[in-house]
């Protein structure tokens, strides 16, 4: 298989979308192949119940830092950032680079993080993301368009404070 031109990243917020969720979920961590699992509402409510803190949903003011914190990473590490769209719950970047997407996730959020409690958007105790995302390679540059066109357009209005 030919190595991918691009890749499209997506996360989620904390406690935004919980095993069990209506919208369906992935089940399957650590080394097993990730399913989809039906929803089970018993099983959003009890992982509803053991969240450390709140769902973290994002201001106008933190979608900010994200997104200039994300295009300055890519400008940094020579990334070509193809879209980029920061909601109050999730993110969606479509992103070429030489590394693989799950560095590129990694790092998206940890620089992210950091850049929310310095600027104290965020205290040093709250964690703001759900472990890992998805990570979808992307081959063609329809592929790419059709990424692209999603985050850009099929994400609803813009959002304002």
């Amino acid at each position: 298989m030919p190595r991918p031109i691009a890749f499209f990243i997506t996360w989620t917020t904390y406690g935004t979308w919980l095993q069990g969720d209506d919208r369906g979920s992935i089940l399957g961590r650590g080394g097993k192949q990730p399913q989809m699992i039906a929803p089970r509402r018993g099983l959003a409510q009890a992982n509803h119940k053991g969240l450390k803190h709140e769902p973290v949903l994002f201001s106008e003011s933190q979608r900010r830092i994200v997104e200039d914190t994300i295009r300055s990473h890519c400008d940094f590490k020579s990334w070509r950032l193809h879209a980029v769209a920061v909601r109050t719950n999730h993110v969606h970047v479509v992103v070429s680079g030489d590394v693989p997407p799950e560095r590129m996730l990694r790092e998206f959020k940890a620089w992210s993080t950091r850049r929310l409690r310095e600027q104290r958007e965020v205290g040093a105790d709250t964690t703001v993301w759900t472990r890992h995302g998805s990570t979808r390679y992307l081959n063609t540059s329809e592929a790419i368009d059709g990424a692209i066109k999603y985050v850009r357009d099929g994400q609803g209005a813009p959002l304002s404070g």
